[in-house]
Order: C-alpha cells, then structure tokens, then sequence
C-alpha cells in the first residue's frame, strides 16, 4: 500500500510540474505572441515610411535628371560663346599685329626720308621767306 501512495504521490508531483511547465510555457509564448505583433506593426511602419521616402527618391531622381540635362545644355551654349570670343581674341590679335607691322614700316621709312623732309622743310622755309620779301617790296 505504501507502494500504491508513493506511486499517487509522484504522479500528483509529477502533474504538479507539468502543470506548472504549462503555465510558464503559456507566459512566453504569449510574451512572444506580443513581440511578434509588436514587430509586424513596426515592419509595417517602416514598410509605409519606405514607400514615402522611395517616391521622393524617384522625385528627387527626376529632377535630378532635369537640372543635369539643363546644365549641360547651358554648358553647350557658354561654350559657344566661348569660342566667339576666342575668335574675337584672335582677330584683335591680327589687328594689333598689323597695326604694329605698319608702325614699324611708317618709323622706318620715316628714318630713311629724314634728310629728304629736313631738306625739303629747309627749302619751304626758304621759299616762304622770299615770298614775304617779295611782297614787301
């Protein structure tokens, strides 16, 4: 008999932890429960926040794109412009090296008549002054 009531007794004992293991495996897979909810409902957020920000990226892309296309066609342009005015630079150039050229042909040519022009400003001189003595007389 005493056999038959440690046999109840561990069993008792035994139905005792199971149930206990229950309750305590119960509570965590509720605290898990929560947590996962938890989880999805921030997976969600994020999901929606994503969306959001993935439209203002493509937005931004585009006009991205614009402003790229913009600049580069404004580039084109300037660099047009650019050319003009090299080529404007290039025709003072020439100018300024042809109108060097004859300053130099003038100053030489100067110096070589320059006893022919004193000669002849000398024999003006002279001619002047005997007209006026000729009109006084």
């Amino acid at each position: 008999m005493l056999n038959l009531n440690l046999l109840h007794i561990s069993a008792l004992i035994a139905a005792i932890a199971f149930l206990i293991l229950v309750i305590y495996i119960s509570y965590t897979l509720i605290s898990v429960r929560k947590t996962f909810h938890h989880v999805a409902n921030t997976v969600e957020g994020i999901e929606k926040q994503m969306q959001g920000i993935t439209h203002e990226t493509t937005e931004l892309l585009k006009k991205t794109n614009h402003l790229a296309e913009d600049i580069s066609t404004k580039t084109d342009k300037v660099n047009v412009l650019f050319d003009g005015v090299k080529g404007i630079g290039h025709t003072v150039q020439d100018f300024n090296e042809s109108l060097q050229k004859l300053s130099e042909e003038l100053r030489e040519q100067a110096n070589e008549h320059a006893e022919k022009t004193s000669q002849t400003i000398k024999w003006g001189e002279a001619a002047i002054h005997l007209w006026k003595k000729y009109k006084k007389e």
